[in-house]
């Protein structure tokens, strides 16, 4: 067995509906990618395409999900890819999921050459870096997951523009004292921005957002009511177990 597989561990999301390998040191799945999943939505028939999937874990729980809806998986890392490859085969949505290793930033010409066109995607979903980089993680997967130049965020969601079709829809987490970046980046080219704050705790301010845009949408901006993943004595909240656990979606998924 390669070493990088000997150093990854199996752990299942979901409330075990998936299982994933990923690294032991590193970045590490949390509930980023599973509210991320659960804010996208999607039917059969359509494209999704995860940018900086990592192993998977947001892509596959979005898969597990929406039945009959084909997903790409895009991630930089060969290691990450290879292993986010070997999760839709072990969870069964090999024939649905597939992999291409690249760079968001990569030129259009490499996004067309692995048959993501523009216009190719239905629905993009991504969980861009999000940290400035001041003081860099010695682990190289971390900085990569965590750690993003002040144009990134701009970058990832031209990115998207370009792959998604016609009032097509991108979905994001970040985080909640950057969202006027983000809102910032939606602007050119994109409208109908919903915005879910994600709490830690009941009165404590949110600590994510998650946002959904349409591809050249004129409808006005919404605030949705926060979703809170704890009670005051620290308990996963009802609604944060049907959604992390289960099958519940948010308010985002909805058309």
């Amino acid at each position: 067995m390669p070493a990088e597989r000997a150093g990854a561990s199996e752990d299942a999301v979901l409330g075990g509906k998936l299982v994933l390998r990923q690294p032991r040191g590193g970045h590490r799945v949390g509930h980023d990618a599973i509210l991320l999943a659960a804010a996208t939505g999607g039917h059969a028939g359509e494209h999704a395409v995860d940018l900086g999937a990592g192993v998977g874990a947001a892509g596959l729980a979005l898969a597990r999900r929406v039945e009959g809806l084909a997903v790409t998986l895009l991630e930089i890392d060969p290691a990450l890819a290879a292993l986010a490859g070997d999760n839709a085969a072990r969870n069964g949505l090999g024939a649905r999921v597939r992999v291409v290793c690249l760079d968001v930033e990569a030129p259009k010409r490499a996004f067309a050459a692995q048959g993501l066109a523009a216009g190719a995607a239905d629905r993009v979903l991504m969980n861009p870096p999000f940290n400035a980089p001041g003081h860099p993680s010695p682990d190289r997967r971390r900085r990569l997951a965590h750690v993003g130049a002040r144009e990134t965020l701009g970058l990832w969601v031209g990115a998207a523009a370009r792959l998604l079709r016609p009032r097509g829809v991108v979905t994001l987490i970040w985080r909640a004292d950057g969202l006027d970046a983000v809102l910032a980046a939606l602007a050119e080219g994109f409208g109908g921005i919903a915005v879910l704050p994600v709490h830690p705790r009941p009165g404590a301010p949110a600590i994510r957002v998650l946002l959904r845009a349409g591809k050249a949408s004129r409808a006005p901006l919404s605030l949705l009511p926060g979703f809170t993943l704890a009670d005051a004595a620290g308990r996963p909240t009802a609604e944060a177990e049907a959604v992390l656990r289960g099958n519940a979606v948010l308010p985002l998924a909805g058309d």
